[in-house]
């Protein structure tokens, strides 16, 4: 065996021995059993706030409800106050109190839940739903950070503690790195080339660091373990109220702390559901423009033609459609019998042969012309025109098809459905040569689409109607954030904003650096 045989054996035997200690090291560090204790409605004498129960709730996985949970903690504590004018909890609000505005002492996630509180109730109150963020980078960054204040709180009270030691996992981290170093050296060896090397040396190291990240996380303390069996209790005696789990958010007013509890526990279904710290429902958005909260419903012409296109794109397409509307008809009308007469089994020039080239051929110009010829349309021109495709092609509805005068009615449709196509396109880029009109609202939602070049969805609250239609907002346009107010210059045709002017900076969600005036053409 030569030298770089070995490196590359010794390699595959380090990756080996990675992952057996891998997996030892996942099975020492997994949780232990938390054994519920007895039913109870103690919270003891010195109680874990709602958040660190989720934790422990959730079994050091996560987090979820705890922000809920911490809402409805501070209502019970006094600190903001939950409403219900009516009998639809979804319509409830939350207000901060005097005593919430100036609230000492609170817990770094306490006190982040709240400025969340102050900053949407800041007007004498808000819905419960617009709490929920607009962006959904803002709502991830801002659930994070929570997370990490909940658990930097749970390691406080020596309840939780990294899964892996810092000594294990910096050893962990590097050994992932080392096969990939003996590949790299046999690799150069073998003179493979430097990119090669750097290929087979880092792929290995960054699989193996993926598999450890994705294990990073808490795991319990016996103290843990102990309080988790405790809140375990009080779980079992909340969830034997049968009515408990269907409690709205201001039934807080009557069961105080509970309430908080039981939803970091995920016994509480309804206000679990209603009290969201996410990015929220894309498609209803609480909006204060205009002076009073509403929810305004928004719109999104994922299939509408041309939309966000400029009016170079939209000749583009007029055109394109106009080749596979002229195409079609022009061979229907100057199709000869003769022209595919089946000479015998290997002619190229039976019906379903020269039929399939010229349907494939107008589709690939017309491809062509609208700068949406991608490698894959050659691929399925090549399905389209295999042998088999059309191996009765000397009989049945390809023979009939090439003896026809004219138009089939197959042809007609494709000629009258592309004809009727370039003609709406060609409207449209005409209307584009007309003045934007100027429309000022404050942004509700902005959502990328597939692709690179495809224009972002840009919601728009007008202060008009609680039905809004997305604007289309350029890609590479920057400086618009969601709650700013700001002025814009559209085209309703395509719906496409051409530019946009910043009246207000984004409060309380645009932390980002907003520029005076933004074109977006």
């Amino acid at each position: 065996m030569t030298l770089i045989e070995q490196l590359y054996w010794g390699g595959a035997g380090l990756i080996v021995l990675w992952l057996v200690a891998f997996g030892l090291t996942l099975a020492a560090t997994r949780n232990g059993v938390v054994t519920p204790g007895p039913a109870t409605q103690e919270f003891g004498d010195d109680p874990e706030s709602p958040a660190v129960v989720s934790l422990l709730g959730n079994r050091w996985r996560g987090v979820e409800h705890a922000a809920a949970a911490t809402l409805l903690d501070l209502a019970a504590r006094g600190l903001v106050e939950l409403r219900q004018p009516g009998d639809d909890p979804a319509r409830s609000s939350v207000h901060v109190t005097e005593a919430g505005r100036a609230a000492p002492g609170l817990l770094p996630h306490e006190q982040r839940v709240l400025e969340r509180v102050t900053a949407r109730a800041a007007n004498g109150g808000a819905p419960i739903g617009a709490i929920a963020f607009r962006d959904d980078k803002r709502a991830a960054a801002w659930n994070t950070a929570l997370r990490q204040e909940i658990i930097a709180e749970a390691r406080l009270r020596g309840l939780s503690r990294s899964r892996f030691a810092p000594l294990l996992g910096s050893a962990l981290l590097i050994g992932a790195f080392v096969p990939g170093a003996l590949f790299a050296v046999a690799a150069v060896m073998g003179e493979h080339g430097v990119r090669a090397a750097a290929a087979v040396g880092v792929a290995p190291g960054a699989a193996l660091s993926f598999l450890l990240a994705k294990s990073l996380g808490e795991r319990a303390t016996p103290k843990g373990l102990e309080r988790a069996g405790h809140w375990a209790g009080l779980r079992a005696w909340l969830t034997a109220h049968e009515d408990f789990a269907q409690l709205p958010p201001a039934a807080v007013t009557v069961w105080d702390r509970y309430l908080s509890y039981g939803t970091a526990l995920g016994v509480t279904n309804l206000t679990s559901r209603l009290l969201g710290f996410d990015s929220g429902d894309r498609r209803r958005v609480w909006s204060s423009y205009g002076g009073t909260w509403r929810p305004v419903r928004i719109r999104y012409p994922r299939l509408r033609p041309g939309f966000g296109g400029s009016t170079y794109r939209l000749l583009h397409l007029a055109a394109a459609a106009a080749v596979v509307a002229v195409g079609c008809c022009a061979f229907a009308v100057l199709r000869q019998p003769d022209w595919v007469v089946a000479v015998d089994e290997g002619s190229l020039r039976r019906p379903g042969v020269v039929l399939s080239a010229v349907w494939v051929g107008v589709a690939l110009l017309a491809l062509v012309v609208a700068d949406m010829f991608r490698r894959w349309t050659l691929f399925a021109a090549f399905l389209a025109m295999m042998s088999g495709n059309f191996a009765p092609g000397s009989h049945g509805w390809f023979r009939d098809t090439a003896v026809h005068e004219g138009p089939v009615p197959a042809e007609l449709a494709v000629i009258t459905v592309f004809g009727a196509v370039a003609v709406y396109f060609l409207a449209l880029a005409c209307l584009e040569r007309r003045e934007p009109d100027t429309v000022t609202g404050e942004v509700l939602r902005m959502e990328s689409r597939k692709g690179r070049r495809a224009a972002r969805f840009l919601a728009l609250d007008e202060g008009d109607s609680d039905v809004t239609t997305a604007w289309a907002l350029p890609a590479a346009s920057q400086g618009i954030a969601t709650g700013a107010q700001v002025r814009l210059r559209v085209s309703r045709g395509t719906r496409t904003i051409r530019s946009a002017e910043l009246v207000r900076a984004a409060s309380p969600e645009g932390d980002r650096a907003k520029a005076a005036k933004q074109d977006a053409s």
